[in-house]
């Protein structure tokens, strides 16, 4: 890895001159320009191990220029960066054989990590670029804040495969959006996408729903009906609120996801099952798990590949463009053109959100429907907001709620009390102890670390613990660490 030549195309000066330093201690050797034409001179000499660029350069979009460079020369690793940090653009980085796709701002730790990483891959590993026609496609999520970036950067290298996804966050974080971008942008493009909410159907049902029914099945069976998992054939089936899939139903499914073939209720033939799942929940799977609620080995053939939606509160920074997104939407749908003062988005951006971006939306059609006035002032969103500010705090995967009048020893004695009434004459499982110290523990480190910025050397002061210990537990108890971007330059 040491003594590679790494060639960097960014229009920023001040950008190159960072990774020019940060790349250099590293031991490696270093070019760069602010154009693209001068980076394909290079690559067509044949120098460099690895390729950095930007997007946006005055003479090119780089991503224009990753085909061709893999093209003429397929093993050599091009590291993409774009302060257009969008889910389309890290998609399309990856679509076109880009090794990593790295929003701007971004650590430089990280990006001398991936550069290693780049460098010691074999040839092998590089991805083939999916080649997809160009679409001016409709962006499904919206916003550029870090905790969007992570989601966005996941999301694209998922898109290639039918790895089996859990979305988790709170209601009205969007996560439909998530599953709808990976069957969008995903190797299933072509085929259906098919949506059930368990919540949504009686528990008598949910099997018919799913693998469908031949006639004289049931009551009521006059005909055959076909289920979810043969209308999503070839396609992906989204599994909403699957926290809520009754017993019986997790059991079948499980058999599904181990053997890939099901049979329809009151049927003989096996079928096979050809979708890709993505499932999702607002609520705490593990603890379900505790309680004896959800099946502890379909939660793992479900769980392949977590992806956790931040609350809004967690992502403030994205409130001014998913406002003017929804404002330009309620246009189309042929409300009257609003905008917002500045004071008012500011006031957007204090609210707590308890109904996260769906809160936001409703709140915005209604100020695009209800009010005479084009520009949206403080005023009118105070009057609108006035309710919500006492609204309860939104429910914490797994239950429980906060408000200034319960304090936390409260909070967890109510939480406990309902934990053992929901058990009725049995007690709850073995090692109780340890499973309430970790469910106060992840969102204590959690919110350290935010507080932090990333920081684990302040958080562990923060805490009072040892920073090897804390590192530890952040492992253990899988806490998601965003790190404050160090560059904030360049386009």
């Amino acid at each position: 890895m040491s003594n590679s030549t790494i060639l960097i195309a960014d229009d920023d000066r001040a950008i190159r001159t960072v990774l020019h330093q940060a790349l250099g201690r590293q031991g490696h050797t270093v070019r760069s320009t602010g154009t693209a034409a001068t980076l394909w001179q290079w690559v067509q000499e044949g120098e460099g191990q690895l390729v950095i660029t930007d997007v946006v350069m005055p003479d090119e979009n780089g991503l224009d220029l990753v085909p061709r460079i893999r093209k003429l020369r397929p093993d050599l690793r091009i590291i993409v960066m774009s302060a257009q940090s969008t889910l389309l653009t890290a998609v399309r980085a990856t679509e076109r054989g880009a090794f990593e796709y790295l929003p701007k701002p971004f650590d430089l730790n990280e990006l001398v990590s991936v550069v290693n990483r780049a460098l010691s891959a074999p040839a092998s590993s590089q991805a083939r670029a999916a080649q997809h026609p160009e679409e001016a496609e409709r962006l499904p999520l919206i916003g550029r804040s870090p905790a969007m970036q992570e989601i966005y950067r996941a999301l694209a290298r998922l898109m290639a495969t039918d790895l089996t996804v859990m979305v988790t966050g709170e209601s009205g974080t969007g996560k439909e959006l998530v599953a709808r971008a990976l069957h969008d942008y995903g190797k299933r493009r072509k085929g259906p996408f098919v949506a059930l909410n368990m919540a949504a159907i009686p528990r008598e049902l949910i099997e018919s729903e799913l693998f469908g029914h031949e006639r004289g099945a049931f009551t009521g069976a006059v005909q055959r009906s076909s289920g979810k998992f043969e209308q999503a054939a070839g396609g992906t089936l989204f599994l909403d609120e699957i926290g809520d899939m009754p017993p019986e139903a997790q059991t079948r499914l499980l058999r599904v996801l181990q053997e890939g073939e099901y049979m329809t209720v009151g049927g003989r033939t096996p079928i096979k099952a050809n979708v890709r799942i993505v499932a999702a929940t607002h609520r705490d799977l593990r603890r379900l798990i505790q309680q004896g609620i959800f099946r502890e080995d379909l939660f793992y053939r479900l769980n392949v590949v977590p992806i956790r939606l931040p609350p809004l509160r967690e992502r403030l920074d994205d409130i001014p463009e998913l406002a003017n997104h929804f404002l330009r939407a309620a246009t189309t749908d042929g409300l009257p053109t609003k905008v917002l003062s500045p004071d008012a988005m500011t006031r957007l951006r204090q609210h707590r959100w308890p109904g996260n971006v769906r809160e936001l939306e409703n709140i915005v059609r209604r100020l695009s429907a209800l009010y005479s006035e084009e520009v949206i002032n403080l005023e009118t969103i105070e009057s609108e907001l006035a309710d919500a500010i006492v609204a309860p705090e939104p429910e914490v995967q797994g239950g429980g709620s906060s408000g200034s009048d319960v304090n936390l020893t409260d909070a967890v004695d109510r939480h406990l009390q309902a934990l053992f009434a929901a058990h009725g004459d049995r007690l709850p499982p073995d090692g109780m102890y340890d499973r309430v110290i970790a469910e106060v523990e992840r969102p204590l480190l959690s919110l350290a670390l935010g507080a932090t910025r990333g920081n684990q050397l302040r958080a562990a002061r923060l805490l009072g613990l040892n920073r090897n210990t804390l590192r530890k537990k952040i492992k253990d108890l899988d806490v998601p660490v965003v790190r404050t971007p160090q560059v904030r330059r360049g386009g």
